[in-house]
């Protein structure tokens, strides 16, 4: 007589494999969010752990490793089991924390090796930020075609022949544009300098 094996793990008719929690998440069930946060939280909380030690604040990155898997399950294919995937998710995360802590710190450094600025005097600041928002005035009072030219080029860094490329505009029509708009605001300053 051969003996019968009996299941350890006994699954309720409503219990929902997490795989199916994952594809309600995709399709925008928040409750199914909760439901792997209640399930995995606790697991990530130790990877997490395990990763920095007690020099982050763990229960950031759980939440945003939840956000993040929010946002991902639409992508989930079942390549692994959703546990191991999660923890992926986690470990994105902590890297790119690692990453960013990193650039902050050498860029705080770098800044704290520059020599301070000289104070100006109140007089000069209060010119300066005078003639900034009237700058920002005149830039509103040009023609949307002459604003956009001068946004791209001189704002944003963007060329005038991929500028003028992506608003469809012919190379030369969009040149003229923004020497026009450059000549009207430098007019508009001198006047406002003159003052």
């Amino acid at each position: 007589m051969s003996a019968r094996v009996i299941p350890l793990v006994r699954h309720t008719p409503d219990a929902r494999t997490d795989e199916d929690v994952v594809a309600s998440c995709a399709a925008g069930d928040s409750a199914a969010l909760g439901e792997l946060f209640d399930r995995y939280a606790p697991a990530v909380w130790r990877f997490v752990t395990r990763f920095f030690g007690t020099s982050v604040d763990s229960d950031d990155l759980v939440q945003a490793t939840f956000i993040e898997v929010w946002r991902c399950a639409p992508r989930f294919r079942g390549a692994s089991s959703v546990r191991v995937w999660i923890l992926g998710v986690a470990y994105n995360l902590c890297r790119r924390h690692v990453r960013t802590r990193s650039r902050r710190r050498a860029f705080l450094d770098g800044l704290a090796l520059l020599p301070s600025a000289p104070e100006r005097p109140l007089d000069e600041l209060t010119h300066d930020r005078r003639l900034l928002a009237r700058a920002i005035d005149l830039l509103h009072e040009l023609s949307p075609e002459h604003r956009v030219a001068l946004m791209m080029v001189d704002l944003e860094g963007i060329a005038s022949v991929e500028a003028a490329r992506a608003l469809g505009v012919p190379t030369g029509t969009f040149g003229r544009r923004l020497f026009e708009a450059r000549r009207r605001l430098r007019q508009a300053l001198a006047k406002e300098e003159a003052r």
